[in-house]
């Protein structure tokens, strides 16, 4: 599968979030077997002062032509405590996803290889209505922090949005989120620096959380 390919089937899925203090990027990472609630999965630190005071976050689809206001009482915020991961929980949609499927998360015991080529998307600040993708190579892995290093660009606004791997099948699947970009400045000027991509274990967590619950009510409700 090329990039190209790969951009296409995943972009209805990307979206733009905008709060009171600026914008950032998510996805939609899972909704249940009913439809009846979503989760769009971003970085923290893009929602962290509109959850702490209760602001509206408003979220746009891939391409701007359909938004939605989310006030702090139809929503549902989980931040990672120890990672810069946030999931947001809602149930209504006004079509923003056109019933798409959810973007597939990459298994939680594996761990992509240094050197492996992966891709992001997101709406840097330079053309803000604009998905833009970007590319690079995994350039260490980081246990301790549950995290990736990844030789490539990220610009603000790009933050949150989902880091991609093509495997061997041919399906793509988010391996993480773009969290930060740590400048080069070693020498006194800017140079090209690392991307910091968090991991899924938050979002990992909490899906199977929500599942197992609905399984649990669903076999209540047929005793």
């Amino acid at each position: 599968m090329h990039w190209s390919d790969a951009v296409n089937s995943t972009l209805p899925c990307i979206v733009k979030i905008e709060t009171p203090t600026g914008h950032g990027t998510g996805f939609l990472c899972f909704h249940n077997e009913a439809t009846s609630m979503y989760a769009i999965a971003t970085a923290g630190h893009v929602i962290h002062h509109a959850d702490k005071w209760m602001e509206p976050i408003r979220i746009y689809n891939h391409d701007g032509s359909k938004s939605l206001l989310l006030k702090a009482n139809a929503r549902h915020i989980t931040m990672g405590e120890l990672s810069d991961s946030a999931l947001i929980l809602f149930s209504k949609t006004q079509d923003l996803f056109a019933h798409n499927s959810p973007l597939p998360l990459l298994d939680q015991e594996y761990v992509l290889r240094v050197g492996t080529q992966v891709g992001w998307i997101g709406f840097p600040t330079l053309e803000p209505d604009t998905p833009c993708f970007f590319s690079g190579m995994i350039s260490a892995r980081q246990d301790h922090k549950n995290a990736y290093l990844i030789d490539g660009v990220a610009i603000n606004g790009v933050s949150g949005g989902p880091v991609l791997h093509i495997d061997d099948e041919e399906e793509v699947k988010v391996v993480g989120t773009v969290s930060a970009y740590r400048i080069n400045r070693t020498s006194g000027e800017t140079l090209p620096g690392l991307l910091i991509a968090q991991d899924l274990s938050l979002f990992h967590d909490v899906i199977t959380h929500i599942q197992s619950v609905e399984a649990g009510n669903g076999k209540s409700a047929q005793s």
